[in-house]
């Protein structure tokens, strides 16, 4: 059906005039009348009596032009909605993000964006950086936070955030009285350290570290959360080297320390599909630039 007879039917039955309702959609009085009668054939239903002093709506007009008004409504409701999305200012975004992240500068991005734009839906979800990468290949997240980067079609990365290494012991541990440690300091400690099967670059960039200046670390404890890593350390199952983001945990029974021999460079990627819902996810990766 001609959307364009809805807009003619209305016009006749709140006028309940054809001549006047011809004026008010500025066009003549016969094929107005016309269409009006298409549209009746089209629905084999009776929507207005006529005579030569009168209109009136039948009973099946009346409920038609109810109909009517819903339909045009909605039909208005969805034009907004889909333009608004494609400028990404409605839509939906699913964002992933490592444990250690949760306290980084991500958060005040996400605080931002929300105030920014509140009719955009986020659905957050805590996954390991493997687990990101797999799930931006599926298409099953739109925006990633994570540890490290590899080559994924329609996935590009940048680096967020940087950050450094910090030594994370008990706080009845000998070493928590000093102001910095030394990793020779550690050479006999056991570690907590997440696995390396699950964030390789992560773990092979602590391990390389502590051998360039001459220790192994003794890892007899893996695991997949960082947050979990300090309650462990906390527990006295040993000592470890996070990110410095991990550092607002602020657990009680841990102690994060500075190390004197300079550490590397832990960068936090921010990793997007550049196939998908591509308005909602440009206002997003623009938002850490924005003020």
């Amino acid at each position: 059906m001609d959307i364009r007879k809805l807009h003619y039917f209305i016009a006749v039955a709140e006028e309940l005039h054809f001549h006047r309702a011809a004026e008010r959609l500025n066009m003549t009085q016969p094929p107005l009348s016309q269409q009006i009668q298409n549209l009746e054939e089209e629905l084999g239903v009776k929507l207005l009596e006529r005579t030569k002093k009168m209109v009136r709506l039948t009973p099946a007009g009346a409920v038609f032009l109810d109909q009517a008004r819903l339909i045009l409504a909605q039909l208005e409701r969805s034009i907004y909605l889909t333009q608004k999305v494609d400028q990404g200012i409605v839509g939906h975004i699913t964002v992933a993000f490592v444990d250690s992240a949760s306290g980084s500068m991500m958060v005040d991005m996400l605080r931002r964006f929300r105030a920014a734009y509140p009719q955009i839906e986020i659905t957050l979800r805590e996954m390991t950086s493997s687990e990101q990468l797999q799930a931006l290949q599926d298409g099953q997240i739109h925006i990633g936070f994570l540890r490290y980067q590899e080559h994924t079609p329609n996935v590009s990365f940048r680096i967020f955030q940087e950050e450094t290494l910090m030594v994370v012991v008990p706080d009845d541990h000998p070493l928590a009285e000093q102001i910095q440690v030394s990793i020779t300091d550690l050479a006999e400690e056991d570690f907590i350290l997440f696995p390396s099967h699950l964030g390789s670059p992560f773990h092979r960039l602590v391990r390389e570290y502590c051998r360039e200046h001459g220790v192994e670390p003794r890892i007899t404890q893996e695991a997949i959360q960082m947050y979990t890593i300090v309650n462990l350390v906390a527990a006295g199952m040993g000592v470890s080297i996070v990110p410095s983001s991990v550092e607002v945990f602020q657990r009680r029974g841990v102690v994060f320390l500075p190390l004197i021999e300079k550490p590397p460079s832990v960068p936090l990627y921010m990793a997007w599909r550049t196939d998908m819902n591509q308005g909602v996810v440009t206002r997003f990766i623009h938002m850490d630039k924005s003020d």
